[in-house]
């Protein structure tokens, strides 16, 4: 009996065939084109115009113009939400040097790297409401880890971490950086094991130390997936929105109140959903500006082929 054959030259002639029709590809990717559409441009756009309104999300809108963007601009709170987003958004690209060195060490082939792998993936598999009543159990003034252990090492009145506006941004970010590590930390390990071994053996017959492997050779050759995940890490910070509302809900006083959270407060607990609209609208330029900078200012100017 005969086996059936793969397709040979014939299977590559159609398979060019159809790659080369514009209009079967078309085809092929308007249903992810009309899901873009419909999930993402038209609540943006549709963002942008009820920034236009006064309205309070139930009756009726009233033309208003660009009042509620003008006001934006003015406002204070906005600046001062902006300003701790781009806090975080620091600390965030600060935190992928921890990443990156973690990541260097678990591909280096030590004992037990795949245990540890699996172990920084945890906390992705975690809501963000659960990663947050977890930490707010540990922040607890009264009985949580963190007291009792300073309390345990002689520190007699040991702060309250959430409820202290000089350190409320400091404590929302540890959880945040333990939440997105295994994220980042795969990434990292994935681009440095698609790294040739045969480079890192030539290295080290010419006598590169570990360290001078690490930063002469991988650290150029993954430059360019380090440059993404400091537009991730950015982008996402000036977005970020859950724990920092479970957690703190923007307080004491402010002091933690982001741009996402500045704009839900706007919209769903003021009902003044015109307003609200205008402040996501500026967040989604001011995004869209930094994520434009940022990129000029990381992608590498030449690419290294390996």
């Amino acid at each position: 009996m005969d086996s059936p054959s793969l397709p040979g030259k014939e299977g590559v002639n159609v398979m060019n065939k159809v790659m080369s029709n514009k209009l079967l590809i078309a085809l092929y990717i308007s249903p992810a084109l009309l899901l873009v559409l419909v999930l993402v441009f038209i609540p943006l756009i549709l963002s942008g115009y009820y920034g236009l309104m006064e309205w309070d999300g139930i009756g009726d809108k009233t033309f208003i113009g660009l009042e509620n963007y003008i006001n934006g601009l003015q406002d204070m709170k906005f600046w001062s939400s902006a300003y701790h987003s781009f806090l975080l958004a620091i600390f965030s690209t600060l935190s992928l040097g921890i990443y990156l060195v973690i990541s260097f060490i678990l591909a280096s082939k030590i004992k037990g790297s795949d245990l540890l792998r699996k172990i920084y993936l945890i906390p992705m598999l975690l809501s963000s409401v659960a990663i947050a009543q977890l930490w707010i159990k540990v922040y607890n003034p009264s009985n949580g880890i963190l007291n009792v252990f300073l309390k345990q090492i002689g520190v007699e009145n040991p702060p309250a971490w959430l409820a202290d506006p000089s350190l409320v941004l400091f404590a929302i970010f540890i959880p945040i950086l333990w939440q997105y590590a295994g994220f980042y930390i795969l990434i990292y390990y994935a681009a440095l094991k698609n790294i040739p071994e045969s480079l890192i053996e030539a290295a080290r017959i010419d006598g590169a130390s570990a360290f001078q492997i690490a930063t002469k050779i991988k650290l150029p050759l993954i430059k360019e997936v380090v440059s993404v995940t400091v537009v991730l890490a950015i982008v996402g910070s000036l977005k970020y929105f859950d724990l920092i509302y479970v957690m703190t809900s923007g307080g004491p006083n402010g002091a933690s109140e982001v741009m996402a959270s500045y704009m839900y407060k706007l919209a769903f607990s003021s009902y003044n959903f015109g307003y609200g609209s205008a402040i996501g609208f500026l967040l989604l330029i001011i995004t869209l500006i930094v994520t434009f900078i940022v990129r000029k200012l990381t992608t590498p100017k030449e690419r290294i082929e390996y």
